[in-house]
């Protein structure tokens, strides 16, 4: 059951991410916002079936993954079920809008970011557990380690008010950030399926 789920969870990772990057592409935002919530959910499944593979000596970085993976989850669960139900649905003022609608830049996207800085932090602990048995595993590892300097950048950048009065979120670069990050976030989903698949 746990090797099903972790591999059930990468795929269905890797899905999303690949939907993710074609809804943002043709600007379906009901779209790409409902696959976040999934992701956030596949997210867990995989980090939890690693965490579960974790020796002795590695299980409190294995943890610490675990329960970042949730905390990530909670605030991406937030962010975009507020769009799915509350911005798109509902005939909001100015005012709320700013507040609550991811595009203005304001807390929503301040919050969505923290989420990935907390995502990316989980993938550096969960890296640290990886027991490296093939070329594939060795991969998976440095991707996921190196995804982890997400961590600071993530963090930061809202800190210092370069998105304050933006359009980043829908300007060319922003959606071209994003759609880099589907890229190298892809064969991540991948190659856990890969390691699920193989480990006995």
């Amino acid at each position: 059951m746990n090797k099903k789920l972790g591999m059930i969870g990468s795929i269905i990772n890797a899905i999303t991410v690949l939907l993710f990057a074609i809804f943002l592409l043709i600007d379906f935002k009901f779209g790409y916002f409902f696959v976040c919530i999934l992701l956030s959910i596949s997210f867990i499944m995989m980090i939890a079936s690693l965490e579960n593979e974790c020796t002795e000596k590695n299980k409190v970085a294995g943890k610490i993954a675990l329960i970042l993976a949730g905390v990530y989850s909670t605030l991406i669960m937030i962010v975009y079920f507020t769009q799915c139900t509350s911005v798109l649905n509902d005939n909001l003022s100015k005012e709320a809008l700013k507040v609550l609608d991811y595009s203005s830049m304001g807390l929503m996207f301040n919050l969505d970011l923290l989420g990935y800085a907390i995502m990316a932090l989980s993938t550096f602990f969960i890296g640290l557990t990886i027991n490296v048995k093939n070329k594939y595993d060795k991969i998976l590892k440095y991707l996921l380690l190196i995804h982890g300097v997400f961590f600071l950048s993530c963090l930061i950048m809202p800190m210092t008010g370069i998105f304050a009065n933006s359009d980043g979120s829908t300007s060319m670069g922003g959606v071209m950030a994003l759609e880099i990050w589907c890229l190298y976030f892809l064969p991540i989903s991948i190659l856990s399926y890969i390691h699920f698949k193989n480990n006995k």
